[in-house]
């Protein structure tokens, strides 16, 4: 939606400015994390951050009510009407290519990113032996550096171009998460680290939304977008198990730097064989 208001020149800073509510979130989550599980016993504490993770739906009620459908939306539906467009569009010869692709990005990118932050907490806690408290510190860390990593990769995806910055922020997740979790640092050097960290890992997906937007025609731009970025999200969502699989036979660190830095090669090809679209009009019936 964003994506489609926006003009092309600031699409990319737009789109990942509002990506970067993920660390205002993520960083409030840490919060009541650290508070929870100070002040609560441990089976209560998560689930009342289960119940508060609730609140958030609540906006959903002002959006319905006072947001605004795009013009290019609102004048491709009922072109599309007329000339009965589907879903299954985004698996047509012509589209096909574009779906696989951006599907395939979208897992690598999520992998990476589960691999990383959904074992954090336990690897802080449990290899590195802090406590609750310190873990709390070290994800603000690297919260802050994911919000800054948002804010820069959406200023570089309109400067240097979607590509480029695909490339450097998943180049640089990858070689940042091996040196976190492999290679044999103090307490001291993983705290600052943790901000080039959250920085490349969360920024990665600054431009995503931009990305799609332009690759995807305006008549299944929706189904296109939503079809790539939930199929990455569900094979995404594999490699925390696996990472847990692993662990099993070799250590924690070193299975979540295997799996972080086999999907942020994923992304790699999956962004070389794609085209640049900075700077693309969005038609109303492309």
């Amino acid at each position: 939606m964003i994506g489609e208001i926006i003009r092309a020149e600031h699409r990319g800073k737009a789109v990942g400015t509002v990506q970067s509510g993920w660390a205002l979130g993520w960083g409030g989550a840490a919060v009541m994390f650290t508070v929870f599980f100070t002040l609560l016993p441990e089976d209560m504490a998560w689930r009342a951050l289960f119940w508060i993770g609730l609140a958030p739906a609540l906006l959903i009620l002002y959006i319905r009510r006072h947001v605004k459908d795009p013009e290019v939306f609102s004048a491709t539906r009922k072109e599309a009407a007329r000339q009965g467009a589907s879903f299954l569009e985004i698996f047509s010869p012509r589209l096909l290519r574009i779906t696989l692709l951006t599907s395939l990005m979208a897992a690598g990118m999520q992998g990476g990113y589960y691999a990383v932050t959904t074992w954090l907490p336990t690897y802080l806690k449990t290899v590195r032996g802090l406590s609750v408290i310190n873990t709390g510190a070290y994800l603000v860390v690297i919260i802050a550096g994911a919000l800054a990593g948002y804010l820069v990769a959406a200023w570089l995806s309109d400067r240097i171009g979607r590509r480029n910055t695909f490339f450097l922020f998943a180049l640089c997740s990858a070689l940042i998460a091996v040196i976190y979790t492999l290679v044999p640092i103090s307490d001291a050097t993983m705290l600052v680290l943790g901000f080039p960290l959250g920085f490349f890992v969360s920024g990665n997906f600054s431009g995503i939304g931009a990305f799609f937007t332009e690759l995807f025609p305006s008549r299944v731009r929706g189904s296109g977008q939503g079809f790539a970025y939930n199929f990455g999200r569900g094979i995404g969502a594999l490699f925390p198990a696996l990472v847990g699989f692993m662990s099993a036979t070799m250590p924690l660190g070193a299975a979540i730097g295997l799996f972080a830095g086999i999907a942020y090669v994923v992304v790699i090809i999956a962004v070389a064989l794609l085209p640049e679209t900075r700077g693309k009009q969005l038609a109303v019936y492309d």
